[in-house]
């Protein structure tokens, strides 16, 4: 049963009718370009085909009450108090409603007027694996909000408020890669994107080459994490070279050339950041090329050069996922594979070999499995579509 049908379904349930809307939002696997979005740089993202489903009905009041099938929780909470963080009995909202409660601050923080709501939430994206679970819950509730209220907003407009609504209000700084791919994701295509201007370009995925997504099972909790301090870093990195080097706002600025030129100047811990995002950024070109002309290897190639990055020299990477990438690259089947997401856990992404990606998928898990004692989970997926809305007939 997909997302949107069991929340459908358990809608009705709850609330004795079925819901208004249905609004739902992928998730996103990265192949190349990480850390690099809050650097202004530029990433390489497939949307996926797991997503995030809400579905959701008006409350006549200004309550916002959710019921959680995949946790399984609800919580209750007033559009009046989301600055205070607590639900109507005066408690701390637990951790997977401060998403929709932070949608609905960063919305009424625009100017638009939200309804109450009633709504259930029921996703096949992984929590906690790197697969941008978290965005593509905001991203679903900013729609089923829009859709109940009807207020106008481009997508980018509204991929910019989902940003927000992770960084000022769970207090992840996360960049707008993760809204920006649950909102202009394509089918069959990744999307170039240039952080800085916000320009998208979609690159075809090569037909001869399968995604497969191994989720660790060492999940992170990115607000809690480094992913903070690595962010803090490179923006230390970025302000002293632009003390040296002119033009420079952010690494995305800084080129290989000018990194060996001046890069003794900057403590070896902001060095070793600067040094992965700034061929970071010139790996997702030099990816998007590779993908235009059908090179399987040479993007695999890719992938493995950024993962080697991330481990050494982001330092963002941990064991059991080295593991797994370690395993994947043993395969011949297997092009390439890397971290994926944040990092400090979460998944990996291979290029595989269509005709023995299933196979290749249940041998990963199974090696992990007697390399680490670990239980993984492997899945072979396919670029998927947009965050969608719809209203649903009574």
């Amino acid at each position: 049963m997909t997302s949107a049908s069991r929340a459908g379904r358990a809608f009705a349930e709850a609330f004795g009718a079925p819901a208004a809307v249905l609004a739902s939002a992928p998730g996103r696997v990265n192949l190349i370009g990480e850390h690099t979005d809050y650097n202004e740089g530029w990433v390489l993202p497939v949307a996926l085909d797991m997503r995030a489903c809400v579905a959701a009905g008006v409350c006549p009041s200004s309550i916002v009450t959710l019921r959680a099938l995949d946790i399984p929780e609800g919580v209750s909470f007033r559009l009046t108090e989301l600055a205070a963080g607590i639900d109507i009995a005066g408690r701390p909202l637990p951790g997977w409603a401060r998403y929709p409660a932070a949608v609905a601050q960063s919305l009424q923080a625009a100017g638009f007027q939200l309804p109450g709501l009633d709504g259930v939430l029921a996703s096949d994206v992984p929590m906690g694996a790197g697969l941008a679970s978290s965005a593509a819950v905001v991203v679903a509730f900013a729609l089923a909000w829009q859709a109940l209220s009807g207020f106008e907003i481009d997508r980018l407009a509204l991929a910019r408020l989902c940003q927000r609504a992770e960084n000022e209000y769970v207090g992840v700084q996360c960049g707008l890669m993760d809204p920006y791919v649950a909102l202009f994701g394509q089918e069959g295509k990744a999307i170039l994107l240039d952080t800085r201007s916000a320009a998208g370009e979609a690159v075809p995925m090569p037909a001869d080459l399968a995604l497969v997504v191994a989720d660790s099972g060492v999940h992170h909790a990115l607000g809690a994490s480094a992913y903070n301090a690595r962010r803090q870093e490179c923006a230390e990195a970025a302000r002293r070279l632009a003390g040296i080097l002119p033009g420079v706002t952010s690494l995305r600025d800084v080129t290989p050339a000018q990194l060996e030129a001046v890069g003794s100047t900057l403590p070896p811990t902001l060095l070793r950041r600067a040094q992965h995002v700034v061929h970071e950024c010139r790996r997702v070109l030099l990816a998007a090329e590779r993908m235009r002309q059908g090179d399987r290897q040479g993007l695999g190639s890719i992938l493995r050069e950024g993962h080697a990055s991330l481990r050494d020299l982001f330092e963002v990477s941990h064991p059991a996922v080295d593991t797994l990438v370690e395993l994947a690259d043993r395969s011949p089947a297997c092009f390439g594979s890397r971290l994926t997401g944040g990092g400090f856990g979460g998944s990996t992404v291979s290029l595989v070999d269509p005709a023995h990606a299933e196979r290749f998928a249940v041998e990963l898990v199974e090696g992990y499995r007697a390399a680490t004692g670990r239980t993984a989970q492997a899945w072979v997926c396919k670029a998927g579509g947009p965050a969608t809305v719809e209203n649903v007939p009574n």
